[in-house]
């Protein structure tokens, strides 16, 4: 039954992909058969475990949880009401509908005041959506992440109008499922780490092994390039202008950082040729004629070529160089040179904007680099004055311009994967040797681990958010955490030096490699909660530690001799990785519920993430006969699925995103 719930749910991820959402929503989660196979599994599981004899309290408290969660899920499926309730300012409304369109009272009236829409300042990024209401002549606040609740009925920020006088919440009465779902997610929560401390449990037991065994051991292609080489701007000068400031991906920052991603775009490097980023850009800016010859690194894909051209026409337009601030109305806003200025703005700040470029060009075509430089000069103090508090603060620019100078993954995935290719060929032919010189192995790791530290925490610095916000930070974090664990558990296991190298040269490498975009942009409302951090941050520790497993299984594999070691230490892996997934996974259902009322989707990323836990949770039960390295091995591809099989083939991330 347990193997038929996981094949159920991985088909119907992979029938979404062609029959859409709505499809599976009514013939698979919300079909009849699909509760009755839950029930099924709950109702053998519930006779199996009672004819076994479990008695332990760790394990009864944990399997419990699991029942008491899915009859919560159950009571919200049958008695929980959702709905739309549509707003326009001032008028007073008093019902709801549902998604079949049908309209059903409200138990109060409900009247818009105002909507609003906050952004970043100086960018057109929003902060926030915000719904001023009066229910029953009570104010609330209703916005991202700040939810309503009035008489059993909780109100969340779901859309607006175009002409923002009108503003749709999303409705959700749940007063049954709700309470008996977080009672069986407390009881979950405290089980697992009872069973990572019940002295007579599995995992204890497994220590104790460890203890004994620690005693016993003490004794790319690139592109052509042209013959010639195009005109630049001398280093200095392209040096200045890429300290100006430009709004790109939304967010005030360093023209640097457009000019590291402008030429890693066209030319898959930093530079290109002798020439820096800076040097690129203004190329393409000033010498447009000479740069536009230059071949691009070639791509298997027409379309990758044509958003290269496109980058290249849109920065010949002027377009993306919005670097000239005006506030106005207490909002300050950024124009480029071709902007369509607003007619309110005084003549002196027009004619500014239009001609400084003009006159720039001019100096530097007649090569007058000493004036272009004090035009640029002048340039960064026309922002510093206008640019007011859309300016980044000092610390982060100057974090993110030392961040822009270390290309932190490409230096350490080289160093992390040669490191571990050759401590894998001295296990198998020179252990000794290998064993003798591990502290320099270790020293190795610890420095790698620091400068990855330093490169996560000036991402933290610049963005303000906990370096988890994308795949490729979530990358560089499974890379950290690998290294972290790796040092803390290489003094028992000095294999672990091994592929802890090796695993987090990977994760580096996909960073470095993969279609993964580096770029730091501010995120969207409804991520901004700190639930969501701890939900990402606790689901990568059970990442990171089931990438472990699986090395540990592949050591096995290939070098049958160290099969007890390697499972010792993978089943040590084990245990702490599905304390930290449940806790991920069922954090992650709390905030989809604080956030917008429904705690369990269904999509594909998190019915993959239950189908992990799932597959893990089988070799944790030591009776059920497995060929455990095998096993594991294979079991990693649920993680690899989960993570980018999802958004790479099945369509996505969360269905939120």
């Amino acid at each position: 039954m347990y193997v038929v719930v996981v094949a159920v749910m991985a088909a119907a991820t992979i029938v979404e992909k062609y029959e859409g959402t709505q499809y599976v929503a009514d013939h698979i989660y919300g079909a009849w058969w699909f509760s009755a196979l839950w029930a099924l599994l709950t109702a053998v599981s519930i006779f199996f475990f009672i004819q076994r004899k479990v008695r332990r309290p760790s394990l009864v408290v944990l399997h419990l949880s699991f029942v008491v969660i899915l009859a919560g899920a159950l009571l919200t499926h049958l008695t929980a009401q959702r709905g739309v309730v549509v707003l326009r300012q001032g008028i007073p409304v008093d019902t709801y509908l549902t998604p079949d369109m049908q309209e059903h009272p409200l138990p109060f009236s409900i009247t818009l005041k105002q909507f609003e829409i906050t952004y970043h300042e100086g960018t057109e990024a929003p902060s926030d959506y915000i719904s001023q209401v009066v229910v029953d002549n009570r104010p609330f606040t209703i916005s991202m992440n700040q939810i309503a609740s009035y008489r059993g009925i909780r109100l969340y920020q779901s859309n607006y109008d175009e002409d923002l006088q009108g503003s749709i919440l999303a409705m959700n009465s749940d007063p049954w499922g709700i309470p008996v779902t977080y009672a069986g997610y407390a009881l979950l929560f405290v089980s697992l780490l009872w069973m990572l401390v019940d002295p007579k449990g599995a995992y204890r037991q497994l220590l104790r092994r460890a203890a004994v065994a620690l005693v016993c051991c003490c004794g790319i292609e690139n592109a052509t390039p042209a013959s010639a080489s195009p005109r630049v701007l001398p280093e200095e000068t392209a040096h200045r202008f890429g300290q100006l400031f430009v709004v790109y991906n939304d967010r005030v920052c360093p023209m640097q950082t457009y000019a590291l991603d402008f030429t890693k775009k066209l030319y898959g490097k930093r530079h290109y040729q002798e020439f820096t980023a800076e040097q690129v850009l203004t190329g393409f800016i000033f010498y447009y004629d000479d740069w536009v010859k230059e071949p691009l690194k070639q791509e298997r894909k027409p379309m990758k070529m044509e958003e290269k051209q496109m980058l290249i026409k849109q920065l010949h337009q002027g377009t993306p160089l919005k670097v000239f601030p005006y506030a106005e109305h207490a909002k300050v806003t950024w124009y480029a040179p071709t902007s369509t200025l607003p007619n309110t703005m005084d003549e002196e700040h027009q004619k500014y904007i239009r001609d400084v470029f003009t006159l720039l060009n001019g100096e530097v075509q007649a090569g007058h680099f000493e004036v272009a430089n004090q035009y640029l000069d002048k340039m960064l103090e026309y922002q510093q004055t206008f640019g007011q508090r859309s300016l980044p603060s000092k610390v982060r620019v100057e974090a993110e311009r030392l961040y822009n100078k270390v290309p932190f993954a490409t230096i350490l995935f080289m160093v992390c994967l040669t490191v571990g290719f050759l401590l894998f060929l001295m296990d198998i032919f020179c252990p000794s040797w290998a064993k003798g010189r591990a502290h320099y192995s270790l020293t190795t790791l610890l420095f790698s681990w620091l400068a990855l530290s330093c490169c996560l925490a000036l991402r933290w610095v610049v963005t303000g958010t906990i370096p988890m916000s994308n795949g490729y930070e979530t990358m560089l974090t499974l890379a950290w955490l690998i290294m972290l664990l790796t040092m803390v558990a290489c003094r028992r296991f000095p294999i672990m030096l091994t592929f802890g190298f090796l695993l987090a040269g990977f994760f580096l490498l996909v960073s470095h490699i993969s279609q993964m975009d580096p770029q730091m942009t501010h995120l969207m409302p409804v991520l901004d909660s700190p639930l969501l951090t701890l939900h990402v941050s606790v689901i990568m520790m059970a990442y990171a530690l089931l990438s472990l497993t699986f090395i540990s299984s592949l050591t096995a594999l290939l070098m049958p001799k160290k099969s007890e070691e390697m499972k010792l230490l993978s089943q040590l892996m084990l245990f702490p990785a599905l304390t930290f997934m449940g806790f991920g996974i069922f954090i992650g259902a709390i905030w989809a519920n604080v956030s917008w009322g429904t705690y369990w989707s269904w999509d594909p990323k998190e019915t993959w993430a239950l189908i992990t836990f799932m597959i893990y949770a089988a070799p944790a039960h030591q009776r059920l006969r497995l060929n455990y390295h095998v096993y594991m091995t294979l079991a990693f591809l649920t993680i690899l699925m989960t993570y980018f099989g999802v958004n790479y083939f099945l369509g996505g991330m969360h269905s939120y995103a």
